[in-house]
């Protein structure tokens, strides 16, 4: 009987560009380039200069002496040393090779080997990039200058409860690994609203990762918003209480989930944004709501109850998380070799979604949620994310 199906000449597989290259003229570049971005904790931009990878671009992030934060291209417009070897100043950053400074927004403010500091100073300028402060992290806008929306205000960081403050992270919380993740931004942003792998992977396969009701298979509704995509999900539970949880995959790169260990119902807690360094690495900035600083951290799963680092290679293999399920897809994903079903209804919805915007930016249209102009305000909304229901 003639074997079938072997992989012996099996078509090399291939990723989605559209969807997953986040580099300068890439369409997924482009349309993440009209929207903030995080590019480090407001503690990153300091008196030393400190490199950054954001959206394939190599950067120095700063704060000159003044406090104001500087987000500049490395290679000096001079002679191109780093400038991450530069001194900051109180009125910028100073090329380590000639002494041309710097301000934040990319003037040269002193070329001190040319007569009178530089009479032709002014007619240089080094490549830089708006940035903003908030809620402990600096966004930075990459994209064309006419087009720079407001930077968004988000509810439920704006209004703190009574003994609640805000805490900002960088270590990737939610990604289930180090905080540099090393596959494609994309491969984690769609498992936001993939929720049918929550009771497998953080169930029963891995043991509980959350809670004991988390395992339980739910009945998932995957919905298109104006911003994305929004899984609610339901669970009955054997108290006869339904459960009632709601994520979402908002754009830029905003990931909304409520806690898996059910601590609290109403309004989420955090809010995750999912930066693409580059095509295969990507980290996750978080800001949320705490009564005690910390709070942020613990909110980091176990296996074989320990984190992540503590695990050793056969344990990694035995209790697989996020991070060995999204990581062992590849670099990118094989887009070409995928097999999708009904479960899976979330991820091809926000590809759907996602689709959709590149052709608005195609035609010359903004994409969802920008805002821009005198008077305007961007404000992101997010409804109550969990409760339980009566059966």
């Amino acid at each position: 009987m003639l074997d079938e199906g072997t992989a012996y000449g099996l078509a090399l597989a291939s990723h989605d560009k559209e969807l997953t290259e986040v580099g300068a003229g890439a369409p997924m570049g482009e349309l993440l380039r009209r929207y903030w971005h995080p590019v480090g904790l407001a503690a990153d931009a300091g008196a030393t200069p400190k490199p950054v990878r954001v959206l394939g671009e190599d950067l120095i992030l700063f704060r000159d002496g003044q406090g104001r934060p500087g987000l500049v291209h490395p290679r000096c417009a001079h002679r191109g040393a780093s400038l991450h070897y530069g001194r900051v100043e109180a009125e910028g950053i100073r090329c380590c090779y000639h002494g041309w400074m710097f301000s934040v927004d990319g003037r040269c403010l002193d070329q001190p080997c040319e007569p009178e500091g530089g009479k032709l100073r002014g007619n240089v300028r080094q490549p830089w990039y708006p940035l903003e402060e908030r809620y402990g992290l600096v966004f930075a806008y990459l994209g064309p200058p006419d087009r720079k929306p407001l930077l968004p205000r988000i509810d439920v960081l704006e209004q703190l409860a009574p003994g609640e403050s805000l805490e900002a992270d960088d270590s990737s919380i939610g990604g289930g690994g180090p905080p540099v993740i090393p596959c494609n931004w994309l491969q984690h942003w769609e498992n936001v609203v993939d929720s049918l792998h929550v009771p497998i992977l953080h169930g029963v396969f891995s043991g509980h990762q959350f809670v004991p009701a988390m395992a339980q298979m739910p009945e998932v509704q995957w919905d298109a918003t104006e911003r994305g995509v929004r899984a609610t999900s339901y669970r009955d539970l054997d108290d006869g209480r339904r459960l009632h949880r709601v994520t979402e995959a908002a754009m830029p790169t905003l990931r909304v989930v409520p806690s898996p260990r059910l601590a609290s119902f109403g309004p989420v807690e955090s809010i995750g944004w999912v930066l693409p360094i580059d095509d295969g690495h990507f980290r996750i900035y978080v800001a949320g709501r705490v009564r005690q600083p910390g709070d942020l951290g613990r909110m980091r799963s176990k296996m074989n109850g320990k984190f992540w680092w503590e695990l050793s290679e056969a344990e990694h293999r035995d209790f697989p998380g996020d991070y060995e399920a999204q990581v062992s897809q590849g670099r990118i994903t094989a887009h070409s070799a995928e097999h999708l079903r009904t479960s899976d209804r979330g991820v091809a919805l926000l590809r759907r979604f996602l689709r959709e915007q590149l052709a608005a930016l195609a035609r010359g249209e903004d994409p969802s949620g920008v805002v821009r102009g005198p008077g305007a305000e961007a404000t992101q909304r997010f409804a109550n994310c969990g409760n339980f229901l009566a059966a």
